[in-house]
């Protein structure tokens, strides 16, 4: 799917762009795309012009809520098939995205993104190939690139999830020309595909599934199996856990996923909100 190119609101920008007209500034200087650039923005009674093109003024918008224009209205970055998935705005610019209100990604510390990009340091991916199994927003597959991965091979399921990185500026498009093809995102479920990838493909390999209560299958002993043949001897692997509460939950996970990499082939430590894996 082609990447959304238009302007994208907060209830925030929408209020400072009325804000200066109000005021009668002819012009309005911010990001409309989270802060991956800064524009002049030309306002005027019924209509801004940013980029070239007029866009209609929005009427009220809605907090913690991402707006983008399909063509007729100003509308939330969110869809519901089974479950709302939604695109949400943090205080770091780079945005999470919930399902069903469930937050998928850490933001309290630090951007998505620099979370994403301690994580791949741990692996080190330069001039290495990858296995992102659970490709989400693409911050992990992001981060690669920016670390100079030779070949990144990222492995999404869910429909929704693919639709809100070609609206997201801060998810990589595979097509773009600066990633030189090093990017391969497949829609697929990596529970699935991964029996017909090659024997010891990857160097590295980036896990980051959905909590154990949602997606069991992608914590258990068998996946961790086919992690280990994919992964050449001495390749490592983070396999993302969160922190459980242990006293609400009754277990361990990191522990336990630890544990169990162990009995697959790893060798392991607990490293940030995961393990860190090395194939033996």
């Amino acid at each position: 799917m082609p990447h959304y190119t238009g302007p994208l609101l907060t209830r925030a920008t929408a209020h400072a762009l009325r804000q200066a007209h109000d005021a009668g500034a002819p012009h309005w200087t911010g990001s409309l795309d989270l802060g991956r650039s800064v524009d002049s923005v030309t306002l005027a009674a019924d209509r801004w012009l940013w980029r070239g093109r007029a866009w209609p003024w929005p009427g009220p918008l809605k907090e913690r809520t991402l707006y983008w224009f399909d063509g007729q209205d100003w509308v939330p970055v969110s869809r519901y098939s089974g479950a709302l998935i939604k695109l949400v705005p943090t205080g770091w610019d780079v945005p999470t995205f919930e399902i069903d209100g469930i937050k998928m990604l850490p933001t309290a510390k630090a951007s998505p993104l620099e979370d994403a990009r301690r994580k791949v340091a741990l692996v080190q991916p330069r001039g290495r190939t990858v296995l992102d199994t659970c490709g989400g927003l693409g911050y992990f597959a992001a981060c690669c690139l920016e670390a100079g991965a030779a070949r990144i091979d990222s492995f999404e399921k869910n429909d929704d999830v693919l639709w809100l990185r070609t609206l997201n500026p801060w998810s990589p498009d595979p097509e773009a020309p600066e990633h030189g093809g090093r990017l391969q995102l497949r829609h697929a479920d990596i529970t699935a595909a991964i029996a017909a990838l090659p024997d010891a493909a990857y160097e590295v390999a980036l896990h980051d599934p959905p909590r154990f209560a949602i997606a069991g299958e992608l914590y258990s002993r068998a996946f961790y199996g086919q992690l280990a043949r994919v992964l050449r001897r001495g390749g490592h692997l983070f396999h993302y856990t969160g922190s459980p509460n242990r006293l609400t939950s009754g277990r361990d996970v990191p522990r336990e996923v630890a544990r169990r990499l162990d009995e697959a082939g790893f060798s392991t430590r607990l490293a940030l909100d995961g393990v860190l894996a090395c194939k033996r």
